[in-house]
């Protein structure tokens, strides 16, 4: 039975799932079948490394070949395949959320395929929460996360689908009426997540280790020593900070993480989705309460991390345009906190900022306030109403929960108007006079005097808890009638420019190469 993860060790019978389609033409075709066998057995079994192998590659590759545009067989198929009476067995219960993933994924989901996924969902999290003691079942990282973020997605999906009321039948409206207050509710995904989150007690292992402190029973419980309930506890948290941005409460969703490291070693390094995912929600977080400096900290760590494991991904086609998405996403975000808090860009983000929203950025310096908008919508995630009314105007007006949060951020972006071009000012001098200033800003004295208090009030609360604190480009105090400039020019870190034209001429020797050893096939003169 070992198996090392290449076709080529596989026993012959694991190996036909790879292969090409079976003659049996209207029945489930030989090597889905055979997949289905050897999944159940490794996940029976408890065999972690063939199940992480089975869902990461078999699992993908299956889906693309024979089910690219249709389901996979229905469970009750699978159930007599696999030979399993109990329907309510853990297998099937995690086959049917593979089946409605895939519907999600490559087709329309019915209304019946929402609410029978979230009942299998309610079964799934209740056979975790309602143990008396831990399971005895494993799954891969990469599993668990998928589980949380696909119960999130759905959810999001769903609450999307109720609200575009003009696009539901008679028949459905009906249905959800009577099933209102059962499927997909806002305070039921929550109070889920919540649950999962405290039966391991993963906010008490999460200080430990940021203690240094051994992770004991005694500190965590019976439940938190199991790596199934430690891993879903923490994915939750990520899914809480998630469901609490799309819902606009920014700082509800930063306190769910709040014991979280953001670090490469960390437990969230596990799973490379899941690290993205934290860092884009958690960043746009601290960009809305007006911590920039804590925004622009969190996306020049991650956007570094998704440059150097690009090849990675790209391997990964489901994956690559999650992640590609994401990229844009970060990087529009991104350029609109650094115009309100200057800190030092690494030069390889400040490069792919250039090379993608440079325009934008270009426009914002001459004054043209409405790229703010473009950029917020090109970053912004799809947000969400806790309450879903059947008049889709109301009460967000006709572009909706977006365009109420769009409001907020537009707020903000007026109080911060005159700040660049009195930023641009200062800037010329070490020392000016506020009636001088005056003059060049077109205003009244006090006005100018409340225009340098804003200016330095946003400065400071655009730090935020960054630790890079002292590249803020400009610095000044009043005295009386004198403003005086103090000189903090960014120093050129010529370090990180040094490696990215040593790293662009590898890449140039490697084509040089390659073109070298390419054949030159001569011409034919006949």
């Amino acid at each position: 039975m070992a198996w090392q993860g290449n076709v080529a060790a596989m026993p012959v019978q694991m190996q036909m799932y790879y292969t090409g389609p079976s003659s049996q033409q209207g029945e489930v075709a030989e090597p889905v079948v055979n997949f289905l066998k050897w999944f159940y057995h490794f996940i029976e079994k408890r065999e972690i490394y063939h199940v992480e192998n089975m869902y990461e590659d078999g699992y993908y590759k299956i889906s693309d070949f024979y089910f690219k545009d249709k389901t996979w067989p229905a469970p009750d198929v699978v159930q007599g395949i696999v030979e399993e009476k109990d329907e309510a067995s853990i297998f099937m219960i995690l086959y049917r959320e593979l089946y409605y993933r895939h519907i999600y994924a490559r087709l329309k989901p019915t209304l019946e395929h929402r609410f029978d996924s979230y009942a299998n969902y309610c079964e799934l999290f209740s056979y975790l929460l309602t143990a008396e003691e831990p399971v005895k079942i494993e799954l891969p990282n990469k599993w668990l996360w998928d589980i949380i973020e696909e119960f999130v997605y759905q959810f999001q999906n769903f609450q999307q689908f109720k609200s575009k009321a003009g696009k539901i039948n008679d028949e459905e409206k009906s249905m959800l009426r009577d099933d209102e207050d059962n499927v997909w509710k806002v305070t039921a995904v929550l109070n889920i997540l919540l649950q999962l989150t405290e039966k391991c007690n993963i906010n008490q292992q999460l200080i430990a280790m940021e203690k240094g402190e051994a992770i004991t029973e005694e500190i965590v419980g019976e439940f938190g020593m199991k790596p199934i309930y430690t891993m879903t506890g923490f994915f939750s948290l990520v899914g809480l900070l998630r469901l609490y941005v799309l819902l606009g409460d920014y700082h509800m969703a930063l306190s769910c993480i709040e014991h979280v490291q953001f670090k490469d070693k960390d437990m969230m390094a596990l799973v490379p989705a899941c690290q993205i995912t934290a860092n884009y929600y958690a960043g746009f977080a601290y960009l809305m309460i007006r911590k920039y400096g804590n925004t622009i900290q969190l996306y020049q760590h991650i956007l570094g991390y998704m440059q150097r494991t690009k090849q990675f991904f790209q391997n990964r086609s489901f994956q690559a345009d999650d992640i590609n998405k994401k990229n844009e996403q970060m990087l529009a975000l991104l350029a609109i906190a650094s115009t309100f808090c200057p800190l030092r860009l690494d030069e390889s983000v400040n490069i792919q900022i250039k090379e993608k929203q440079g325009d934008k950025v270009a426009r914002i310096q001459h004054g043209d306030m409405a790229v703010y908008d473009d950029l917020f919508f090109s970053g912004c995630p799809k947000f969400l109403s806790p309450v879903v009314s059947e008049n889709p105007t109301s009460p967000f007006g006709s572009s909706g929960p977006r365009g109420l949060q769009l409001q907020v951020f537009k707020a903000e972006v007026e109080q911060q108007r005159l700040i660049p071009t009195l930023r641009s000012f200062l800037k010329l001098y070490t020392s000016i006079p506020i009636s001088k200033l005056a003059k060049f800003l077109d205003m009244h004295e006090n006005e100018v005097r409340c225009c340098l208090m804003a200016f330095k009030h946003k400065k400071e609360v655009a730090k935020g808890d960054s630790t890079d604190q002292t590249t803020m480009d400009i610095d000044f105090y009043v005295d009386k009638n004198m403003v005086h400039i103090s000189d903090t020019k960014i120093a050129r870190h010529y370090g990180d420019y040094y490696v990215q034209q040593v790293l662009k001429l590898k890449e140039s020797n490697k084509l040089i190469l390659g073109a070298a050893l390419t054949p030159v096939v001569p011409a034919n003169t006949a």
